[in-house]
């Protein structure tokens, strides 16, 4: 994988998506320090400058149907969750592309693709893996990083190059790949099997639900047979 670091971007995804056709197949955008980071919901990715992850990784599938676009949300969501583990921090999976530490998140995600026809012909992969940062911002109201949790110190580019390798990117390009990415993540769900307080964000009704998992096309799935897709239910933590 080809990694090309700057000292500052206003978005990582942004630099892909500007320079799509000049990247290759598996490139690796990481900033410093971004100026524009761009979370899910349109919400900002704040990160001191030099202390966190913030990069993107620039996929061009060679046969990823279209319909199976959260087969990219799992492949990176599981590689971060699993080089945590190796880390000794008990990281699991929030719906959809979030990861946490007890009620604290440590990672986010925003996942852009291109499609071609009935194909994904490009996604950019943008994630932001708090590092060594120990005080954020008071709008972020639970935020944690490794350094906090382990009490070590994490170097950018090293860290980065490990963490890349954990990704199964061939798992992508077979049925059966794809399959096994989509079990494996619902093996991980945060509050998954446990009675929590949810709210429906079409009626703003507040409910008590049990996550039973997700389906093949990432909506998320409660005992009692409801299912609500992205935008349409928050955890309230």
């Amino acid at each position: 994988m080809q990694i090309k670091w700057f000292d500052e971007l206003d978005s990582t995804n942004d630099e892909l998506l500007r320079g799509i056709s000049r990247y290759d197949n598996l490139s690796v955008v990481a900033a410093v320090r971004q100026t524009s980071g761009r979370g899910q919901r349109g919400n900002k990715w704040l990160s001191a400058p030099g202390d966190n992850l913030t990069f993107s990784i620039l996929l061009k599938p060679s046969a990823l149907p279209a319909g199976e676009f959260m087969s990219l949300t799992y492949l990176a969501t599981l590689s971060v969750k699993t080089w945590l583990c190796e880390q000794g921090v008990p990281a699991m999976i929030k719906w959809p592309n979030d990861i946490y530490v007890g009620k604290r998140k440590i990672c986010g995600m925003l996942v852009e693709n291109q499609l071609d026809g009935k194909r994904i012909a490009a996604s950019v992969i943008g994630i932001g893996l708090n590092l060594n940062q120990t005080v954020f911002p008071g709008e972020l109201v639970n935020p944690v990083s490794l350094k906090r949790l382990t009490r070590k110190e994490y170097p950018l580019r090293e860290t980065l190059e490990q963490l890349l390798s954990r990704f199964d990117f061939p798992a992508l390009d077979t049925p059966k790949g794809r399959t096994a990415l989509w079990e494996a993540y619902n093996r991980d769900l945060f509050q998954q099997g446990l009675p929590c307080r949810y709210r429906d964000l079409l009626s703003q009704a507040e409910f008590t639900g049990t996550i039973k998992g997700v389906t093949r096309e990432g909506r998320l799935l409660m005992e009692d047979g409801k299912s609500f897709s992205f935008k349409e239910i928050g955890y309230i933590l």
